[in-house]
């Protein structure tokens, strides 16, 4: 490429990143006001700083570096976002689309090359192959609409991932041609090995080792440089068996993807950090690459533009083809091809390395003026990308709120949730699973979020522990860009404290911790929670986790019999639902086949799009065989009853007692539905009807039913031993 005779203007590090600023502050700013997507914004302002505009700056080494990186990190970002369920679903449609942008921009670019331009076929499969290939430079319009888990962007992202392998393959096929002057299938095979290899390593390896490291520190700067440490790594070995590193980026986000939920304080700080710089980078140096100069030159516009209409037209034709294949709407095509049609860094590599090669007749197997007219191809794409992209998901988050209005009203009442925070060490968890818990609605019905502590002392101590509890609370969610109010409220007791906070600010859900006391005077479940049941008829979520809750591997939730009766049936199954989705785990519901039916239908209604599985179970007694299938890294969800409820039977007195025997090391989440009415009252002892749920049965009775649990136990076990032979 020609390159700026004279000397940038600006040199010192200082001035050049201001200029930078300005342009990552401003560019954005001016073009919303013309409507004009920021990236292009972007791309113009390095065409104008760059050497082949006023030359302020220089495309040096910085440029270059921060360029890769921002490159890398967008690719990250894209696979970070994806969410799996529906990139399962859409994982075939995606590689037929993916083969279609690959295939039909190959053939089309040898035939017009070969026949228009007049070079050789070599040549011609060279070009093909920056045809075929393409960069996601729109992908951040996409994520600002809030649409990369529609069809339409899941299966351009696969798509992606099949035309940049296919078009590096081409090109790894190309350069071992004109090495060796034969095609060496060998070479070939050999590259498939090492690509296998690679995956199956980063499969293997990135998933054991996140979940320990993620367990072991849980401070969000250091797993912040820990992601982005293995993020480049892949990236590296991506390079090093020689493919492109972007592949390496893209593919360690789809791993690390699972533990990273989108509403967690990690994910807020990847993409602020993206977005704001290395993206931004990206962009400008993109720009500065570019140099308009050339379009008049020799017969630079008549290559340009038999090359650009090539270029436009396969992309078009193949998101035409998957439109009409699949069914989809007009604005899902054009979604489909503003994410495929910009080509870049691929397209660069490309048509540098047929620049540089030279033939044995001493002439370049790519001239300047197939150079000059790529530099024209990556300026239109990049600016007829993200203006289509643009159009297109503004038309299809129309359509994905008109669908979601479309949803029963049942679940989409407004819903507050009030986190009970007592103790510092575990404020934050409680609130990250709050956060996770809630639908990521807005407006009216809005989910809305309070942290509470209450106490009865005025020492020093107690209100340094309560505003201590409360910071930590407030910076959970401030880190995921979540409004969170506090509470700090001084009453005669917590459990008071609590139902009158409920009371006041109409909340749906409260969420409070499990204690962890050991003793055997104690209960499991502990006096202050026991009496908030009795105390309020909203639902009430109680939380043990030992470990990171972005780290459980599976949702086990064992739901009793005629539990779909109670009012708050569905609100509890979306809850459930929003954790398994952000946690991005599957989840098990331990259930009856009636039940099974109502609970897909519900799942399917509320548009949750998660892996959800069944287990059937025909009695509660038969929560005894899953002792031995709940793992360490599972949360197991038991869903309860209050006495006098529709759900309620008598084997429910010794939930708290199973629990505390089999399940002392597990993560687990009890959670009693809301049910609707007058506050229950306070029962004295001596009322019949407010029985302890914990309360300790008789001697006599407990070596009973300790007897019949046992023989009730074998029989379940001998009867499930037979089943599975």
């Amino acid at each position: 490429m020609i390159l700026a005779a004279t000397t940038a203007l600006v040199t010192n590090p200082v001035t050049i990143f201001l200029i930078v600023l300005a342009i990552i502050l401003f560019a954005p700013v001016i073009l919303n006001r013309l409507k004009i997507p920021h990236i292009i914004g972007m791309i113009v302002a390095g065409v104008v700083v760059g050497p082949f505009g006023l030359n302020i700056l220089a495309s040096d080494s910085s440029f270059a570096i921060f360029g890769q990186v921002g490159l890398l990190y967008l690719m990250f970002l894209a696979g970070l976002e994806i969410d799996m369920y529906h990139l399962r679903r859409n994982l075939s449609r995606g590689v037929l689309f993916g083969l279609l942008t690959f295939f039909i921009p190959m053939v089309m670019g040898v035939l017009a090359s070969v026949y228009v331009l007049h070079v050789s076929w070599l040549t011609s499969f060279l070009l093909a192959a920056m045809y075929a290939s393409h960069t996601l430079i729109a992908y951040p319009v996409a994520a600002r609409f809030g649409i990369t888990k529609s069809p339409a962007v899941l299966i351009s992202v696969v798509g992606t991932i099949i035309a940049v392998v296919g078009a590096l393959l081409v090109l790894a096929g190309a350069v071992n041609i004109h090495d060796t002057g034969e095609f060496q299938s060998g070479g070939m095979l050999w590259l498939f090995a090492k690509l296998a290899l690679y995956c199956l390593a980063v499969l293997y390896v990135y998933p054991r080792l996140t979940r320990r490291f993620f367990k072991l520190y849980s401070e969000k700067v250091t797993q912040y440089v820990y992601v982005l440490m293995m993020v480049f790594l892949s990236a590296w070995i991506s390079g090093a068996i020689g493919l492109e590193p972007v592949l390496g980026a893209f593919f360690a986000g789809l791993v690390l993807n699972r533990y990273i939920p989108s509403d967690s304080p990690l994910m807020n700080s990847i993409e602020f950090v993206g977005n704001a710089l290395f993206i931004p980078y990206f962009l400008i140096g993109v720009g500065m690459m570019i140099n308009v100069g050339v379009i008049t030159r020799g017969d630079t516009l008549f290559i340009a533009a038999i090359m650009l209409a090539v270029a436009l037209a396969s992309k078009w034709i193949a998101a035409w083809i998957a439109q009409k294949a699949y069914r989809m709407d007009a604005c899902d095509r054009r979604m489909m091809f503003g994410l495929t049609t910009a080509h870049t860094a691929v397209a660069l590599a490309v048509v540098t390395i047929g620049y540089n090669m030279i033939l044995p007749d001493g002439s370049r197997m790519m001239d300047e003026s197939i150079l000059n007219g790529t530099v024209l191809v990556i300026l239109v794409t990049c600016a007829i990308a993200p203006i289509v992209t643009s159009q297109a998901a503004a038309q299809i988050k129309i359509r994905q709120l008109q669908e979601t209005d479309a949803h029963p009203r049942a679940h989409r009442r407004a819903s507050r949730t009030l986190v009970a925070v007592a103790n510092p060490l575990t404020a934050g968890a409680l609130v990250e699973m709050a956060m996770f818990m809630r639908g990521r609605r807005t407006g009216p019905d809005a989910h809305r979020l309070y942290a509470l502590h209450v106490r009865n002392d005025n020492s020093p101590a107690a209100k340094a522990m309560g505003e201590n509890a409360l910071r930590l609370a407030t910076a959970a969610a401030a880190g995921a860009d979540t409004p969170l109010a506090t509470i700090e409220r001084f009453d005669i007791n917590t459990v008071t404290g609590i139902v009158n906070t409920a009371q006041e600010r109409e909340i749906s859900g409260i969420l409070l911790g499990m204690h962890r006391k050991s003793t055997i005077i104690d209960s499991f479940l502990g006096a202050k929670i026991e009496q908030l049941l009795k105390a309020t008829n909203c639902m009430v979520t109680i939380s043990r986790c030992y470990i990171p809750v972005n780290t459980v591997t599976r949702i086990v939730v064992f739901v009793p019999r005629k539990a779909e009766y109670e009012t708050g049936f569905g609100r509890w199954v979306l809850a459930m639902g929003n954790l398994a989705k952000q946690v991005g785990c599957r989840i098990i519901f331990c259930a009856d086949t009636a039940q099974q039916g109502i609970l897909r239908r519900l799942i399917s209604e509320t548009g949750l799009g998660i892996r959800h599985e069944y287990i059937t179970v025909d009695d509660n007694e038969d929560m005894v065989l899953l002792t031995n299938q709940v793992l360490d890294d599972d949360l197991f969800v038991i869903v309860g009853a209050r006495p006098n409820s529709v759900s309620y039977t008598s084997s429910m007195v010794e939930i708290p007692q199973f629990l505390q025997r089999y399940f002392t090391s597990n993560n687990i989440c009890i959670i009693y539905p809301e049910q609707f009415g007058a506050e229950a009252p306070q029962f004295s002892f001596t009322d019949p009807l407010g029985a302890d749920i914990t309360t300790t049965p008789s001697p006599l009775w407990q070596a009973v039913r300790s007897r019949l649990h046992r023989i009730n136990l074998l029989k379940k076990r001998i009867t499930h031993r037979n089943r599975r032979e």
